[in-house]
């Protein structure tokens, strides 16, 4: 969930890498640091609690040189203290970790045997130490770097400068993602291709197990095998006003305001004149979903909600089993696979660590094939996979993902009419074309409520606790929308099916309780409005995102958020955005950090 930057240059690097670690901050953290190579080759290093803007301000006109590393810090191991914070240091070397290394103790214990002392309570530390321990036999680095990561067990990102050594970086990759950044007699380095996106747009993505050394003349890497290996340079061209907040206050909102584009970008090149272009899924796609007799979909957080609402269309069209599960709970359970399943994963970033170990274990099992829905296509997860469905989003910087969610939606609703059409299965509720050709406008129209929804969210000035209700597939849009309150509102937040209300849930119900529930015109409306007449019945405020033809008017315990009309199969993708806004709303009358609330980082890159 850390960010690590490296440069080596003929120029002064500390601007860059501050840049650097500012383009980062989107994935949340608690502290930053910097070290450098001074022009008179001693090592300096500069570390701080807080923000990349404070690091900054500590760093003098003689901090200057033109190799370094720095690093943004989320605590695992300790508390956010400058001496937790990265960078670490043994002697001459510098080192900065994204991951976690499960063995440390036992190094450590070790290490400190030989006379090494600690100064903090990571398990980075044991790193450097243990890089120290065998540069010091061998003299070098390349060499102390190889037999160090072999004796890790976990995940790292690693970037090492060593001021007695030549002006080189040392890099190693497992578990955690790790790119090269190409220059002009200039090279970078960094754990995201956005931190170095002012100085360059031409990338090597490293794979699993990579190790090698970066100098300014160019790069040397070597793979799990320790064979001399070559990565493909991706030119990557982005618009970088993706990176920017233009007009609006924070990135989350410009983000939900994005959606309609985002949404066009996901439904690009996969439609044709009378239905899904099979072949925009990949060479294998219509094969795979003709042959699958089931799916089973792994993800986390906001990407597994997004699975349970694909959990619906797919079953009910397919007439095959769906499962989804956390990606780390699968993990560590024994999995009983049906024949002929496909493996699905969904991650916002394509590097989420729970979902990437839970793709490692399912490609030691018997599935059909694996396919990611992903938004980043480099990332680890696309990497791995057999098929890829990307979202197209754009990159997300708010870290309560938004556009992310509504795109993986529409990818799974495009992948269900693929399979359908795969498979032979017609069916006239669903005519791609036509159903897609709806959701600009659908979208537009609910983003235009948002004055309403402002309103509304003066309400929530003083509650601490909400309850949300959905009926079928919008129970997963409700639990959605109680993961964005509660990631940036910091207001507690659950979502029930409406049934369940009955069954515990109603026994928190008074008039401090509000309760928010999304009213489509559909099969399950009047089940719904049984049910919230037991929530008025005990007093309860209500808060009801309503269709104009589900009948619902506003009183002295309902208040209605009128919504347009919406097709039944789109509903959990036009529903989920005006609840998107509803926390945004509340979370600035909370006046809490909107696009960095505290405790949690954008990617989530350690177990």
């Amino acid at each position: 969930m850390c960010g690590i930057v490296g440069a080596i240059a003929q120029r002064p690097v500390e601007g860059i890498l501050i840049e650097g670690l500012r383009r980062l901050e989107y994935r949340g953290y608690d502290s930053a640091g910097i070290a450098l190579k001074l022009n008179n080759d001693q090592l300096s290093c500069t570390k701080t609690i807080g923000k990349v803007a404070e690091l900054e301000s500590k760093i003098t006109a003689q901090s200057t040189g033109n190799l370094g590393i720095a690093h943004t810090r989320w605590a695992t191991h300790g508390k956010p203290t400058k001496a937790n914070a990265h960078p670490h240091l043994s002697g001459p070397i510098a080192l900065v970790h994204n991951g976690i290394i499960e063995n440390y103790v036992e190094i450590r214990e070790r290490l400190k045997e030989q006379g090494y002392t600690f100064l903090s309570e990571t398990d980075s530390e044991v790193i450097v130490h243990l890089i120290h321990s065998h540069w010091s036999k061998t003299g070098e680095m390349i060499e102390a770097l190889k037999t160090s990561i072999a004796e890790l067990q976990g995940a790292y990102a690693l970037s090492v400068i060593n001021v007695e050594a030549s002006n080189e970086i040392y890099i190693a990759r497992k578990g955690s993602p790790l790119v090269i950044g190409v220059g002009m007699g200039e090279y970078f380095v960094a754990s995201d291709q956005m931190a170095l996106r002012p100085v360059t747009d031409r990338f090597i993505f490293l794979e699993e197990g990579d190790y090698g050394v970066v100098s300014a003349d160019g790069y040397q890497l070597f793979n799990d095998n320790h064979g001399e290996t070559e990565r493909d340079t991706h030119h990557i061209e982005e618009d970088a006003g993706d990176s920017d907040k233009g007009t609006y206050r924070h990135y989350m909102l410009k983000e939900i305001h994005e959606q309609p584009a985002a949404m066009q970008r996901t439904l690009e090149g996969r439609l044709g004149r009378e239905g899904v272009l099979l072949e925009a899924f990949g060479l294998e796609a219509q094969k795979l979903f003709k042959e699958a007799q089931g799916i089973c979909i792994v993800a986390c957080g906001t990407s597994y909600h997004a699975g349970i609402v694909a959990r619906y269309w797919l079953e009910k069209y397919l007439d095959i089993p769906v499962t989804v599960e956390v990606a780390s709970e699968y993990r560590y359970r024994r999995v009983v696979i049906p024949n002929k399943t496909l493996f699905v994963t969904i991650s916002q970033s394509g590097e989420t660590a729970d979902t990437l170990a839970a793709l490692y274990k399912a490609k030691e099992l018997n599935y059909l094939s694996y396919l990611a829905v992903c938004n980043v296509t480099s990332s680890s997860l696309v990497r791995e996979s057999d098929l890829l469905i990307s979202t197209n989003a754009g990159p997300e910087i708010g870290v309560a993902s938004t556009k992310a969610f509504t795109t993986q939606l529409v990818a799974f609703l495009l992948m269900t009419c693929a399979m359908m059409q795969a498979k032979g299965i017609s069916d006239e509720k669903i005519k791609p074309v036509k159903l897609f050709g709806q959701l600009n406008k659908l979208c537009r129209q609910v983003l235009s409520i948002e004055p309403i929804i402002e309103r509304t969210s003066l309400k929530f000035a003083d509650k601490d606790h909400a309850l949300f209700l959905g009926r079928g597939v919008h129970y997963p849009v409700a639990m959605e929308a109680a993961l964005k309150l509660k990631e940036i509102s910091y207001i507690h937040a659950e979502a029930y099916p409406s049934g369940e209300l009955k069954h515990g849930p109603l026994a928190l119900v008074d008039e401090n309780m509000p309760v928010i529930a999304v009213a489509p015109s559909n099969k399950l409306l009047e089940k719904l409005k049984s049910n919230l007449e037991e929530v008025k019945a005990r007093g309860g405020q209500l808060y009801v995102f309503a269709d104009s033809d589900a009948g619902f008017s506003s009183d002295q315990t309902i208040h209605v958020i009128p919504m347009p009309h919406v097709p039944e199969l789109l509903e959990p993708i036009v529903y989920s955005i005006p609840l998107q806004l509803l926390a945004y709303h509340i979370a600035l009358v909370k006046g809490t950090d909107v696009d960095q609330p505290r405790n949690l980082a954008k990617s989530v890159t350690v177990e």
